[in-house]
């Protein structure tokens, strides 16, 4: 709710104050080192043009033609330093110049240097020096540092643009449509140039909001250019109309224009969150391409992006069903995007913790089903993965590798599997998901009073007042589950040692299936599978139910807490029990002995803290207003959650 135009704004602005930054320290460097003169050296017309539009004129740098192009270069970085954050950059020119209209200019003018130095024989000056390695960062991060994508559910733009429609005399009241007649009446406005938007009405409060914000993109793209902003998904996307609304409002702003063969600037993404989005999923992208102006501005752009949503479909669904809901939806999506001749690309909005999509980005891209890479994968990295990942250089460099490796793997030579093979597989999943599912909606939706067990048991309370997160715990004033935020919901499970989102259902779905012998071999042969059963080890490695009994502990009703907690430890001990027998292990991570190590020297800390946790929420909860009391209890969090690390 906080992300406004301003917010935005701000956040580009400060991406381009640290881009343009590091160019003018890394052409101040240039500036000492290339003193190449014209009396010891050839130098190209190109080079000397340059130098004389420079501006710079001192006699001592009057055959040093390198150095006053660069001096012009500088003088023009910081004339577009003041333009696009409005103040002057640390280190000012003292010459004149024009701001570069966009980073292609400045790229231009470096390769002018840069061929000039190749000619003359120092070719590893210009490519493997300092200036290649300017240029390249030009190239990559432009003058907008990192892309930048807008999101927003799909119930807000329904209503902006139902005021927007209804204040141009189009339709009186959009939501009273059905779906077809939604399309056909976006399909319209889309079709023509008129705008929507009366500059003179006022509208209300969140229509204003929304419409600053693309504004604010279209801003963003005429200082910084396009790949400043280049996707906007929509939360909660149902239908074809969902996406053709983002359209109206990308139109509102000159970011989508109409025509033979319309043109987005923005590309509309949909988000597809619960077991039931996902299973609609292929339907709804058919019909979208089955819309010729559509199906024109996708081959136009060359791809079209989808986005999969790990966090609500394991709260709909459970980990198992969640997980193989994912990987058919993908499938059919492939399919899909194959019959209309459109490029896919998946944008998977995994987390830190499992329940969340978490694990080994490695595996999880290995994992994924034949022809969904295809060259072209988008994934999340959010909290704490990101410093435990991208830290360093050299982890970042191990990570982005191992990214790419997996990428490259999953594009050119898949799983191997035989068509028999993956037909008998996939078949013996829909067994599994179905049965983990009922497990998992028998517990967490149909079991009386559980809703009350997970908000004592857990520190969800203690966790919505801490200022980690960018939205509210829940969508709504409600307490239901289906209305709580994913991150609060897997994050105060982990808390409690017991991290029920990332395995409940799977070992009763497991030990009910007949065929052993059958599972071993998916175990062995299958990376989805492997990656599954992975992930849900580390998960079970990290909980602990005798910890999670003490939580247990923090639910008055004595039957309530007997009864749940008494299917929760069962379950958590036939996932144990039943994953060690399908990987043919004595014991939890026997087969991956470096994070069995790393989790077991972690463990002797972590258990202090939350028996210490325990009994502050004791104290919290009985009354005790001791400040400390609330801000041990925040504290607590945050070095369980470290110490976890993959937790939210």
């Amino acid at each position: 709710p906080f992300v406004t135009a301003d917010a935005l704004r701000h956040a580009l602005g400060r991406q381009a104050e640290t881009a343009l930054v590091h160019y003018l320290d890394g052409v101040h460097a240039l500036g000492q080192d290339l003193s190449i003169a014209t009396g010891l050296s050839q130098t190209p017309q190109a080079v000397l043009d340059l130098a004389e539009k420079s501006g710079d004129n001192a006699p001592s740098r009057a055959d040093e033609p390198y150095r006053r192009a660069l001096a012009g270069i500088y003088a023009r970085l910081c004339a577009t330093h003041v333009a696009l954050t409005g103040k002057q950059p640390p280190r000012p020119s003292v010459l004149a110049g024009e701001p570069y209209a966009s980073p292609g200019d400045l790229r231009r003018d470096l390769v002018v240097l840069a061929n000039g130095l190749a000619d003359n024989g120092a070719g590893l000056l210009a490519s493997g020096g300092a200036l290649g390695r300017l240029i390249r960062a030009v190239e990559i991060f432009g003058f907008h540092l990192a892309t930048l994508d807008l999101r927003q559910n799909s119930d807000v733009h329904e209503r902006v643009v139902g005021e927007l429609l209804k204040v141009a005399g189009v339709c009186d009241d959009y939501a009273a449509l059905d779906e077809a007649a939604r399309i056909a009446l976006l399909r319209a406005e889309l079709g023509h140039a008129r705008l929507l938007i009366n500059r003179w009405h006022e509208y209300g409060e969140e229509t204003v909001k929304e419409l600053a914000i693309v504004e604010a993109a279209a801003q963003a793209h005429a200082l910084y250019g396009p790949q400043a902003i280049t996707a906007y998904n929509i939360s909660k996307a149902e239908s074809v109309s969902d996406m053709l609304e983002v359209n109206l409002l990308l139109k509102e702003a000159g970011l989508f224009r109409p025509g033979p063969v319309p043109q987005a600037a923005i590309m509309a993404v949909p988000l597809f969150e619960t077991i039931g989005d996902l299973e609609n999923a292929p339907q709804i992208m058919r019909a979208y391409f089955a819309l010729p102006e559509i199906a024109a501005l996708v081959k136009a752009r060359g791809y079209q992006e989808v986005m999969v949503g790990y966090s609500d479909s394991n709260k709909d669904g459970g980990y198992l069903t969640s997980t193989w809901s994912l990987n058919h939806a993908s499938r059919a999506l492939a399919k899909v995007f194959a019959e209309t001749g459109i490029a896919m690309q998946l944008f998977h909005g995994r987390g830190g913790a499992v329940g969340r999509g978490g694990g080994s980005s490695f595996a999880a891209i290995r994992a994924q089903p034949k022809g969904t890479v295809q060259g072209r994968i988008r994934i999340t990295e959010q909290g704490e993965v990101i410093a435990a990942k991208y830290g360093t250089v050299e982890s970042a460099e191990l990570n982005l590798e191992a990214i790419t490796s997996a990428a490259l793997i999953a594009t050119l030579d898949h799983d191997g599997l035989s068509e028999a093979d993956e037909a008998r597989f996939a078949a013996a999943m829909d067994m599994i998901s179905r049965d983990a599912f009922r497990a998992y909606r028998g517990l967490v939706y149909g079991t009386e009073g559980f809703n009350q067990f997970f908000r004592a048991a857990t520190p969800i309370s203690e966790i919505a007042d801490l200022k980690i997160g960018s939205r509210p715990a829940s969508r709504s004033k409600s307490q239901r589950i289906e209305d709580l935020r994913a991150i609060p919901w897997v994050f105060s499970w982990a808390q409690a040692r017991i991290m029920l989102p990332g395995w409940y259902g799977v070992g009763q779905a497991l030990g009910g299936f007949a065929d052993k012998a059958l599972l071993a071999d998916m175990a062995q042969g299958w990376p989805f599978f492997q990656a599954l059963l992975g992930n849900m080890e580390m998960v079970l490695a990290k909980s602990d139910m005798t910890i999670a009994r003490h939580y247990a502990g923090l639910v008055p009703d004595e039957a309530l807490r007997e009864n749940v907690f008494g299917e929760i430890r069962s379950g958590w001990q036939a996932a144990h029990d039943n994953l060690l027998s399908v990987t043919g292990q004595s014991r939890l991570l026997a087969n991956n002995p470096a994070l069995d190590t790393s989790i077991r020297l972690r463990l002797p800390y972590i258990e202090p803290l939350n028996l210490l946790q325990i009994e502050l929420i004791k104290r919290h909860r009985a009354g005790e207003a001791d400040e400390r009391i609330s801000e041990g209890i925040q504290l607590s969090i945050n070095a369980i959650a470290t110490a976890l690390r993959n937790s939210g």
